[in-house]
């Protein structure tokens, strides 16, 4: 059997041949996410995000009552979700590189989405997938320099599969200026980028087939660099900033009303969603939805998900509107695969799915052991 790395061979060569490089013990360890990296997404996204003061529905919601009831609304009554779009990642430290003064870690990763298709007859077939694997190397200060940078850029491999990044480079999940910050959390989070990239690529696959009837469920936020715009499309995040306040009322004197993100989704009942809150100027709605009761879990915030349903006119959602996402998405909690995921408890059973798609065609780590050797100097 061929090697399906093989491509990678070039690119190690030119390191090896132009800098120290100390392999990790058997070649590549798995690095481990710390734990809810979705909610540091939330934080570092939008992070704009951490006051709001404006409803984003009509007609406007009374202070008086945050809870709107959203029963399950299930595909035999009412076809609405077809499309789900979820990614997945896996990180690996390879070596230490060394140049000069400098050393820095040398990590790979595999990054994947997928969209699958729901018939309605409830069958899920794979509607379309990406899959690259992603060498990780910091360059400039903290890394390589610019001469071999320019070797490795030269590289092309055949069929796109592999992509050599820079891992200093700002973006969403980066905010630190280059040269600042941990060089391995900041290839986590550039391959958790690239991801999120594959996962707004894999919406054209889609294009021209959802309507009214044939919503689609991308896993996340809906900006990343960009805001997505497309339509029947929300963003569902199983983990969200716990710290938002909401300020409603005069926005000057003693009447306004200040209300903790934590406090109203202690008292969110079961199969019910807050209103509609504005952000990014009226450009995104969002609201928080309950899938389960809270008697089952052993947190008052598990059991939540927090939707984003983009408005590129800054128009508010109508509220009708907002009741039949949030009744379908509760009806799109079962089944939930208890015990091998700690978010079982706010899993989308397509959306699952799509994740199980993607990793399923990742290399397995016998396979990278294999393929990646490092050339004696």
């Amino acid at each position: 059997m061929p090697n399906p790395l093989r491509e990678l061979a070039p690119i190690l060569e030119v390191l090896a041949e132009n800098i120290d490089v100390l392999p990790a013990a058997g070649k590549a360890v798995e690095d481990y996410l710390h734990p809810d990296p979705e909610e540091l997404e939330d934080v570092l996204i939008n992070n704009e995000v951490g006051e709001v003061t404006a409803f984003a529905e009509v007609p406007e919601p009374k202070l008086t009552n945050l809870y709107r009831p959203t029963p399950p609304i299930f595909r035999h009554q009412k076809p609405f979700y077809r499309y789900f779009i979820d990614g997945s990642i896996r990180t690996y430290f390879l070596a230490t590189g060394i140049e000069g003064t400098r050393s820095f870690p040398i990590e790979l990763a595999q990054v994947g989405a997928a969209v699958v298709e729901r018939n309605y007859d409830g069958n899920v077939k794979v509607l379309a997938s990406n899959h690259k694997v992603l060498l990780l190397i910091p360059k400039g200060a903290q890394g390589v320099s610019d001469a071999v940078w320019q070797q490795l850029e030269k590289i092309k491999t055949a069929d796109g599969l592999i992509e050599i990044h820079n891992v200093d480079k700002k973006h969403a999940l980066n905010k630190s200026e280059e040269g600042e910050g941990d060089l391995r959390n900041k290839a986590g989070a550039k391959a958790r980028h690239r991801m999120h990239e594959l996962e707004i690529e894999l919406i054209k696959a889609t294009e021209g087939l959802r309507n009214e009837s044939n919503w689609l469920i991308l896993d996340g936020a809906v900006k990343l660099d960009d805001f997505v715009n497309s339509p029947y499309l929300i963003g569902v995040a199983k983990s969200f900033r716990k710290d938002p306040q909401f300020y409603f009322g005069r926005k000057h004197g003693r009447n306004q009303e200040r209300h903790d993100v934590t406090a109203i989704l202690a008292g969110l009942p079961h199969a019910h969603r807050t209103v509609a809150f504005s952000a990014y100027g009226g450009k995104v709605a969002f609201w928080y939805v309950r899938l389960r009761e809270q008697r089952e879990l052993d947190y008052p915030l598990m059991g939540v998900v927090k939707v984003e349903l983009p408005r590129p006119h800054k128009t508010p959602v109508d509220a009708e509107l907002a009741d039949l996402i949030s009744g379908a998405l509760v009806a799109e909690r079962n089944v939930a695969p208890y015990g091998r995921d700690r978010r079982w408890h706010c899993h989308l059973y397509p959306i699952f799915i799509a994740e199980q798609v993607i990793k399923s065609r990742f290399f397995s780590q016998d396979v990278l052991l294999g393929a990646i050797r490092w050339p004696r100097r």
